[in-house]
């Protein structure tokens, strides 16, 4: 691939050098055996205070999930999600804490999105970064560019089903509450990493609650 078709690939290669080096140091993080993605687990990275608190702004706000390019296909994604209230104290704090964590500018951060699966939701296979031959590219290239590492944050425990597969790599991360999951969306040369690819499986009883919050390039919007 040219470098025209990765605009943002020496700052992505920047960034993930930069997490890695922290994570490194974390005696929290443990990165999870896969030598294809970097994928890290904090656990008890909430108390279950602030996951329930966490859990109402969801329910406040939770609407059909859309898909990033919108394409209208109802059986791909059918959990419920929403922007989180920014304004909203414990919203602060949370983004202030991930970008402790992982080092990355705090305004390079899109909105932390809460998500709602019911039983039999999912969320079909699919990549965070974005393809930048796509037609909503341009606008995403304008808001912060491509996306550099994902946070996710499982607020609850799940009582079957609703694990987190990462499907070319056979890896499978089931739901606890608390526990904070951290992926760079890159390859080491600042690329995107196709092994990334993961899916949000149905929930089988009970209801999955997760927060995931996307970082980017260069500051968001």
């Amino acid at each position: 691939m040219t470098a025209s078709a990765h605009p943002d690939r020496k700052a992505l290669a920047r960034i993930g050098a930069t997490v890695r080096e922290r994570l490194a140091g974390d005696p929290s993080a443990r990165r999870l055996p896969e030598d294809r993605a970097e994928l890290y687990v904090i656990d008890d990275f909430l108390t279950m205070p602030e996951c329930t608190r966490l859990i109402s702004l969801i329910d406040a706000v939770a609407c059909p999930s859309s898909l990033i390019d919108g394409a209208d296909w109802p059986d791909y994604r059918t959990s419920y999600s929403g922007d989180l209230d920014a304004m909203d104290e414990s919203v602060q704090r949370l983004d202030v804490r991930i970008s402790a964590v992982t080092g990355i500018a705090l305004g390079w951060g899109e909105a932390a999105q809460g998500q709602r699966y019911r039983c039999g939701q999912f969320f079909h296979e699919h990549c965070d970064w974005f393809d930048t031959g796509s037609s909503y590219w341009s606008d995403e290239r304008r808001c912060g560019g491509q996306r550099s590492w994902t946070a996710m944050l499982y607020l609850n425990a799940v009582e079957e089903g609703g694990t987190t597969d990462f499907t070319r790599v056979a890896l499978t991360i089931p739901p606890r509450a608390g526990a904070l999951l951290l992926w760079n969306n890159a390859l080491t040369d600042g690329t995107p990493n196709p092994w990334t690819m993961h899916a949000a499986r149905p929930v089988v009883r009970g209801v999955k609650y997760v927060v995931t919050k996307w970082f980017r390039t260069r500051n968001w919007r």
